[in-house]
């Protein structure tokens, strides 16, 4: 883990910004901003404006410059695609111009989403093939990253857990939500594959790899391929709901009026070049949903 440098975290007011700031804190000097301060270690900053954004991130002086904040809900993506590209394209490629200015690294987040899902699961090294205006912003500001600048890292997350429920606005906190207001029967898809990824594990493995200056696009997701339905009854046994709460099998058709978005049918990665490069300390996915639960939700469902 890298220690007593300077690191501006934009977009850092999410889930994955809140991990990214308890995991470094403590031996590093930050700067966090976002557009929406919703913390107190938060300060204002919208990364789409290039010349506050350069600004600001050169009058901190950072060794590292991570950029986390992304437009995530693929239904506003589809109905506000310009705004979409703002965020998650132009935005990465203002990104890249600063740190290429200062000669420092970025770090940059990218998604199991730039996939079709064609295939069962997808390594680093396999080709996207994006489904949706997010995906495809998404993807295009990968390949900025990794065609633009040479000391890079591009880490792909699967389905994001973490924050809790202030902040978690993914799979985890709808059904917890569900649960608390009295809902006995969660419909949840049984058609959609994929990883979760913890936040507090990415956010350690990128330091991991900080650390080696192993540079380069990754896959960093939890250990062990699943699905939604799975993940379900496990959170459902996790907290003892098991008597209390009936999870019903659905395909997706069963949401394609609220979730209309083109979505691939399996998101699930391989952490191939973590684990050749012996640097995977991303835990099991099972493992880290009880210490989520445990960690943020001991006394939701009270």
């Amino acid at each position: 883990m890298i220690k007593n440098k300077r690191i501006y975290i934009a977009g850092s007011g999410g889930m994955l910004g809140e991990a990214f700031y308890n995991v470094y804190r403590t031996s590093n000097t930050l700067r966090c901003t976002d557009k929406d301060v919703n913390e107190k270690w938060l300060d204002f900053l919208d990364f789409r404006d290039a010349k506050e954004y350069r600004n600001d991130v050169e009058a901190f002086r950072p060794d590292y410059l991570f950029h986390l904040g992304a437009l995530t809900s693929l239904e506003y993506c589809e109905d506000h695609s310009d705004e979409a590209y703002a965020t998650n394209t132009t935005a990465v490629e203002n990104a890249v111009h600063i740190a290429n200015a200062l000669n420092i690294p970025l770090l940059y987040i990218s998604t199991a989403g730039i996939f079709d899902g064609k295939k069962q699961s997808y390594d680093d090294w396999d080709d996207p093939a994006p489904l949706g205006h997010y995906a495809r912003s998404k993807l295009l500001g990968e390949r900025f990253v990794s065609q633009n600048i040479q000391r890079h890292l591009v880490c792909r997350a699967g389905w994001m857990m973490g924050a809790g429920p202030l902040k978690d606005k993914k799979f985890i906190q709808k059904l917890m939500k569900q649960i608390k207001d009295g809902k006995s029967e969660l419909y949840v898809v049984d058609d959609k594959f994929g990883t979760p990824t913890y936040t507090i594990d990415f956010a350690r493995n990128v330091g991991l790899l900080l650390e080696h200056q192993y540079w380069g696009v990754y896959n960093m997701v939890c250990g062990g391929v699943t699905e939604r339905l799975e993940v379900a009854k496990e959170l459902i046994r996790i907290i003892g709901r098991e008597e209390d709460v009936k999870i019903i099998p659905v395909s997706s058709e069963y949401f394609a009026k609220e979730y209309f978005a083109n979505r691939p049918k399996s998101e699930q990665l391989i952490t191939k070049k973590l684990q050749i490069r012996q640097c995977n300390i991303m835990r099991e996915w099972r493992i880290c949903l009880r210490e989520y639960l445990d960690t943020y939700y001991s006394d939701y469902l009270d």
